[in-house]
């Protein structure tokens, strides 16, 4: 019986996503180019040598609307960053807008503008620990602006946008860790291509556990059935699209 429900929702996933003949979630979105500096976690270290060691990796990043709603409406924004680690598989970093504060980091929040607070809304665990993940406003950064238009007006600018990487504890402050650095704006068929697995693809060290993590990795399977993609398709150097 505990099988049932997974693949229930899979097929559900599968069957709406060819329905709209697009993404599940996040249907509307502009992909990037970028890069990502890892500075290393603040304090305490996580156990998770992604965030507690200094790198630095080319990366995808797409900023997307979640309904989609129209224009500069109101939505659940998304944020995916994909880091690729060749030869190593690639790490996904998947937030959703959000609120800063505790209460309100794990629930996903209506918003017009895309600089703000994304946070992972689905907590990780490392070892005994439970973590979320987090990409900030820059305060030194050009804004992100309204509507995905403005995004890519944004991007294409000398200075382009940057955000920080951060993480928290489920009380505790955000602890900045890195930054994303957005380049060149992608084309609509590399975005169409780009599939994001924010379940099988963790960095190395942490878990995504509950019955919440089970059901997004199914949604998220099915919907990258429907289009013909695997969890490592698109936004990737060397890999099939």
């Amino acid at each position: 019986m505990p099988t049932l429900a997974p693949s229930a929702a899979e097929r559900a996933a599968a069957a709406l996503a060819r329905w709209r003949h697009a993404r599940l979630l996040h249907p509307a979105g502009r992909t990037f180019s970028a890069e990502t500096i890892i500075w290393g976690t603040s304090g305490p270290p996580t156990g998770v040598p992604l965030l507690d060691l200094p790198g630095r990796y080319p990366a995808t990043v797409r900023l997307s609307k979640g309904v989609p709603t129209p224009g500069s409406w109101p939505d659940v924004l998304g944020l995916g960053v994909r880091l690729h680690r060749d030869p190593e598989p690639p790490v996904d970093l998947l937030v959703s807008s959000s609120g800063a504060a505790p209460v309100l980091r794990h629930l996903p929040l209506p918003r017009r503008r895309f600089t703000g607070t994304y946070s992972s809304i689905m907590s990780f665990r490392a070892g005994r620990r439970r973590l979320f993940l987090a990409a900030l406003a820059d305060p030194d950064s050009p804004d992100l602006g309204r509507g995905l238009a403005e995004v890519s007006a944004a991007a294409a600018r000398a200075d382009a946008p940057r955000l920080v990487l951060a993480v928290a504890s489920a009380v505790g402050p955000w602890r900045p860790f890195g930054q994303v650095c957005l380049a060149g704006q992608r084309g609509a068929r590399e975005d169409a291509a780009l599939a994001f697995d924010p379940i099988g693809n963790v960095p190395p060290g942490l878990r995504s556990v509950g019955p919440i993590a089970r059901l997004r990795d199914r949604t998220y399977r099915g919907s990258r059935r429907a289009r013909g993609a695997s969890a490592q398709s698109g936004g990737s150097f060397g890999v099939t699209v």
